[in-house]
Formats: C-alpha cells, structure tokens, sequence
C-alpha cells in the first residue's frame, strides 16, 4: 500500500459524508459519454476525468457505486493499474503524480444503474414507471459516473447520451446537438458553469420539450404530453418569480432555467444546475405547489451558484431558498415575510431545541428546522439592519461567491463588511441564531419600531 503523505485520501474529510469525496486532487471537468436502454436499464459508458492533484500522488480514488470499470487510463500509459472497492475505483499511475500537475483519465464503466442507500433514503439513478430520475443529494452522484463527490469540488460537464429513439434525455448544461440514428436518440449538453457532483443530473422521459423566451432568463419545459395545461397554468408566476429574485438576489446566474415534470409522482421536488425537478403531484393546475416552485429556483441563485464548502454549512442553501419562498409570498400578495417569520417562530418554540444550525449533524441537516431556523436567521437579520443594507448583502453574496464556495463564517463576514451595523450587535445575532440551541426573540416588526418613535 503506497504512504499515506502521497496517496490521495480516499474521503474528503468530510464528517457529514466521511465515505464520500477524495482527496488529493481537484476536478476540472468531467467528459460523459452514456449509452443507456431504458426498456432494460443498462448503462455503459466512458468518462474522460481532467483534475489538478494538490499534492504528489502514488494513487487517487473516484467514488462509484454499483457499475462495474472495465478499463482504466491515464494519459501516457498503455495501460493503468486499478482495484474497485463497493464505493471507490483506487487508481495506481506507472508514476507518481507531481503535486499540482494537471492529469487525465479515462474510465470504461457499464452495469445497471440504481440508487443508493443513505441516512435520508434512497439517492441517485432511479427507475421511473417509463424513465429516469437522478436526485443525487447528497451522495447519489456515484450512482451514475466516477466522480469526486463532495460539494467543494465543482468542475464543468460534457454530457453526451443516447437512449431508445421515443425518449427525450434532459442532462445538467445547454443543449449543443440531437439527433437520432437507428431507433436511438443522442443528446449533448455542455455545462461551463463550475457544478458540484450532486447537481449534476440526468432525466430521462417520454417528454415534450418547449422552449418560453422570458425575459432575460429563457426557460425551458419538459413533461409528458398530457400535463401541458396544468404546467402552462402552475407556472404561469415563473416570470414574475425570476424578476423579483432577480431583483432581490442579483442577475438569474445560468444561461437558462429548465423545468421538467415528472409522469410519475415525487415526494419532494429537487434542484439540479440550472433546472428543477418536479413530479406530477406537483402540478394540479391551481398553482398548488407556488411555494415550493419559488424555493426550487432559488436555489440557482443559493447551493448552486454559491455552493457549500461542506455539509454542515446547509443553511446557507436551504435557509436562504426557505427565505425565498417568503418574499415572493409577499411580493405575490399573500403573507408577507414579516406574518410568516412570526408564524414559523411560535412553531419553532414547540419543538425540541436540539439542533445547532451551522452544525445540525448529518441526522438533521434535512430537518425542517434546518429550513425555518435559517430563513428566521435571515429574517432576524433583515429586521436589525434595513431592508437596504440586507438585500444589498444578498446581491454581495450571489456577485463575490458566484460560482464559488462558501461556509457560514463568510457570510457572517460580509454581514460586518457591508451592512455597517455594529460588530457586536452582528455577533449577537449570529452567535444567538446559528451557534445556540434555544430559539431566540425575532427583534420587533418595523411597524411596531415605528409605533414606538411616534409615541
């Protein structure tokens, strides 16, 4: 067995996810060439991995789970020694690699293709009733392709599929060609955007595809033929929605926003790079499921954009897009932000008070409190500093960490830098709302501060 001083650590150190990710290394891009039959759900495939090693590496690691490699190279070797673990594909080089050395290597991998399972359930490729699914949070991403799995390490994606010729394929990125050739259909999309491994997706479907210039942010729909009139009516708001996020958080960050639809019902939607994922229960044609479309496209803005350094810091994604939902329910002319804070606050009181927001533990990082908790923490905020100064934060946020990574302690940077409230009345409230247990007060209504100076 090689040192460990020069063998890529086979986990990135991550407490939540310690079997997840690799270190030694950081991905450039990921070059996906995926030949798949959805009528026996078999997958064989190539990717063509290009990283830069951070240090000097007798062997590195790619997590992969269930699919089997056939071949393994790495550019200038005729042939390149690997062994396969249940999660991990150990890669051996003829030569060390020198730290900070740009590489590449090419993995031939086929199999059947399933989700995994994890704390939250199951993760990754699944069946649909006539399709295919990929909800890869947190660590479904092996599932489908060999990949460093941690959410600190974002790379761009080349997504070549093809799939029986009656299926539309939806991949993470733009579309840049499709075809179809003896019975089968071949898709490629390109990601240039830097994408965390879970956001990367696939969906596969018997779909109509349409195309909706809005203004400035063009989105595309995908679902089955006969939910066309309830999609057009639920996200009739979608317009609207990208113009006040847009205005709230900064410019929409991706070329585009695609919506797909589902034939088969989902218990939660998801967000993936520049798209979300909704299943027939989600459109009834009455707009039932507004908030959770405005939470999905928030999340362009917070964990796809600015993305998580580590799990722990999950407020800054799902706190923020559960925020979102409440300024657009204010903007739509409904509760306002204010009304729904104070209503979430009382039910926070009623629960247990054991969960730490910027570390509620990989048992809880997908409780709702981790939602609620982080929006009123947000909410909090707002109400200490002025609309002004909170909502230019935002827009700071979404402009310096674009496309970047983050953890809470830079936004609580920022916070000091651009707010110019006092330090300690800023460290109050951090330390208050993220690093203790109990739920704190909500500072007073702006109407309620007014009522008082008038008196």
């Amino acid at each position: 067995m090689t040192t460990a001083k020069s063998a890529g650590a086979h986990n990135a150190g991550d407490p939540y996810l310690p079997h997840s990710g690799n270190g030694g290394y950081a991905v450039d891009s990921y070059d996906l060439d995926l030949r798949y039959r959805v009528a026996t759900n078999r997958l064989d495939a190539t990717a063509v991995i290009v990283a830069r090693s951070t240090q000097e590496l007798t062997s590195f690691s790619l997590d992969l789970v269930r699919l089997r490699v056939s071949r393994v190279r790495l550019t200038g070797e005729k042939r390149t020694r690997f062994r396969q673990t249940p999660s991990k594909v150990v890669v051996t080089p003829a030569q060390p690699i020198a730290a900070g050395e740009e590489f590449t290597v090419e993995l031939a991998y086929a199999g059947s293709p399933a989700p995994r399972r994890s704390h939250w359930g199951l993760v990754g490729w699944e069946e649909l009733t006539d399709g295919v699914i990929v909800a890869a949070q947190p660590n479904g991403a092996p599932t489908w392709f060999p990949c460093n799995d941690h959410p600190s390490d974002k790379a761009r994606y080349r997504i070549r599929m093809s799939a029986e010729e009656p299926y539309t394929v939806v991949a993470t990125g733009r579309l840049v060609s499709h075809g179809f050739a003896s019975g089968r259909g071949t898709w490629l999309y390109e990601c240039d955007e830097p994408t965390a491994t879970y956001l990367a997706t696939v969906q596969i479907g018997g779909y109509l595809r349409r195309h909706v210039e809005v203004a400035p942010t063009p989105v595309v729909f995908v679902f089955p033929a006969e939910l066309e009139a309830r999609v057009h009516a639920d996200f009739a708001p979608l317009a609207t929605m990208l113009e006040t996020f847009s205005d709230a958080f900064g410019p929409y960050p991706f070329p585009d926003f695609t919506v797909i639809v589902t034939e088969d019902e989902l218990e939660i939607p998801l967000e993936a790079q520049g798209s979300a994922i909704f299943g027939e229960n989600h459109v009834d044609g009455e707009g039932g499921s507004e908030r959770l479309i405005a939470h999905e496209l928030a999340h362009q803005w917070f964990g796809n954009s600015v993305g998580l350094a580590a799990w722990k810091h999950i407020w800054l994604n799902e706190g923020f897009a559960c925020y979102a939902e409440w300024i657009w329910s204010e903007r739509a002319g409904r509760d306002t932000a204010d009304q729904l804070a104070r209503r979430y606050h009382a039910g926070l009181r009623t629960l247990p008070a054991d969960l730490l927001l910027a570390d509620p533990g990989p048992a809880l990082m997908f409780d709702d409190r981790v939602y609620k908790r982080g929006a009123l923490t947000l909410h909090a905020l707002r109400l200490t500093v002025g609309d002004p100064a909170f909502f230019g934060l935002l827009r700071a946020w979404t402009e310096r960490r674009r496309f970047g990574t983050a953890v809470t302690d830079d936004f609580r940077a920022l916070a000091a830098e651009v707010t110019g409230a006092p330090a300690d009345v800023l460290d109050a409230l951090f330390d208050a709302w993220l690093d203790a247990l109990p739920v704190p007060d909500l500072p007073p209504a702006p109407g309620r501060v007014r009522a008082r100076a008038r008196r």
